[in-house]
């Protein structure tokens, strides 16, 4: 089903329960009224004709008898409606064509009955011993109401009819702006992410327009960010692939001394490359869908504990842990806590010379807690700080992946934290990783 016809049938079906709900309630008070209107009449004309009694001298002197029940004839038009004046039980007026068993024995006041097959409303006035007695039948009654629902049902109907043609006009035109925008969509190449033109769109779609601009923003970036990605994995994976190969057909033509280091660099290749590779695997992950949910709570001395043997396994004494000891819990899995730690003590015992000691320090606040490395190293200058944290880069020909830090980058964006390299004034960079803490939920 269309978006047009959905629309139409919605607002069409909400017009025709609305209306017609109008239209049954005043129907249901036009026959009310009409019937009391009828009714009205009826009593009126009983009153109207004693009122014209009462004048008349002779009828009252008991004269009546003179004169029989008149016989004037009167048009067709006027049968519909009876009436009968009896003085003393004796009648003395009665319309033309008026059945006596129609008025006979009324009650006063209103009353209903049925005679041959013809239902009559009849309404009977006594004073003074004159009674006047005024009916009509039941079924000019619903005549007159047929008619006149007719009457109303009929422009009711038609401009029922007309609304929903203007209508189903009016919701085309007003789609017409997102056909001409489904058609813009429809004819752009696959690769074609340049912003949408909204000159001559509807005021209405530019929020939609803006946003899909947004979102051709984002996918332009997100694809040229892999292809660069792609393009520098491809080119740092070749590297260390194509030493080994050098390698090997080193020691294939080579023996003795020559070919154990020229196995050893072989391995120290491969060592290299399998650490790039579980470089890219995990920043591939923290970047993706990956869940690393392992039901593992991340208490910071723990952490820090971890990567700390993680990091420097043979001489555990490089590093200075400085804690006060509380346990705080972090909002991120151990794993990953760990792995982004680890990568900035790797990187600071690099730079740092075998003789100067690295320094954590664990740092809490009621909302995060922060992990200051200090180094003693070179440092970096305003340039290469910016530069830091992007992939694969290593100023100079330093070794390494050069995917340390931005691993750790991208595990803070993805868990609400921060990372930041600072210069240190006395020599030596600091880096700042804050994680926020665990919320426990009563």
């Amino acid at each position: 089903m269309t978006l047009r016809l959905r629309l139409l049938l919605m607002i069409g079906v909400s017009m025709l329960l609305l209306w017609g709900g109008v239209a049954v309630w005043m129907l249901h008070d036009l026959d009310k009224e009409m019937h009391r209107t009828l009714d009205q009449r009826l009593a009126m004309s009983a009153q109207m004709v004693a009122g014209l009694m009462s004048q008349n001298p002779a009828a009252w002197d008991g004269r009546t008898g003179q004169a029989g029940p008149s016989t004037l004839s009167m048009p067709a038009t006027a049968k519909g409606l009876a009436c009968e004046v009896t003085l003393r039980g004796e009648v003395i007026a009665r319309t033309p064509g008026t059945a006596p068993e129609t008025t006979a024995m009324a009650t006063p006041g209103f009353s209903d009955r049925e005679f041959r097959g013809e239902r009559w409303r009849s309404y009977t006035l006594e004073t003074r011993g004159l009674r006047v007695t005024t009916a009509d039948r039941l079924a000019e009654r619903d005549t007159l109401l047929r008619n006149v629902t007719l009457a109303a049902v009929v422009p009711f109907v038609i401009a029922l009819i007309g609304s929903l043609l203007t209508l189903w006009l009016g919701v085309g035109s007003g789609l017409r702006p997102l056909e001409r925008l489904r058609q813009v969509l429809a004819n752009r190449t696959p690769d074609a992410l340049t912003p949408i033109k909204n000159a001559p769109m509807s005021r209405d779609l530019l929020p939609l327009v803006n946003t899909l601009n947004h979102l051709l923003a984002r996918m332009s970036e997100t694809i040229g960010r892999e292809r660069r990605f792609t393009s520098d994995a491809a080119h740092e994976l070749r590297t260390p692939l194509t030493a080994i190969k050098t390698h090997l057909q080193v020691v294939r033509i080579t023996h003795g001394q020559e070919a154990e280091v020229a196995m050893d660099y072989a391995e120290e290749g491969v060592a290299r490359l399998q650490h790039t590779l579980s470089q890219l695997l995990t920043l591939s992950q923290v970047e993706g869908a990956f869940s690393w949910d392992d039901g593992r709570v991340a208490e910071a001395d723990e952490v820090a504990r971890l990567a700390m043997r993680d990091a420097a396994p043979h001489a555990p004494g490089r590093i200075v842990l400085s804690s006060d000891g509380h346990a705080a819990e972090l909002a991120l899995p151990e794993a990953l806590a760990v792995t982004a730690l680890r990568n900035l003590l790797d990187n600071a015992l690099q730079h740092s010379s075998a003789e100067n000691s690295v320094g954590l320090e664990i740092r809490r606040s009621p909302e995060s807690i922060s992990f200051h490395v200090f180094d003693r190293g070179p440092g970096l200058s305003d340039e290469e700080l910016i530069l830091a944290t992007q992939r694969f880069w290593r100023r100079g020909s330093g070794r390494g992946s050069g995917l340390g830090l931005s691993i750790v980058a991208a595990i803070a964006e993805r868990f609400g934290g921060s990372f930041e390299l600072l210069q240190r004034p006395e020599g030596g960079l600091e880096a700042k990783l804050t994680l926020s803490r665990l919320v426990c939920k009563n």
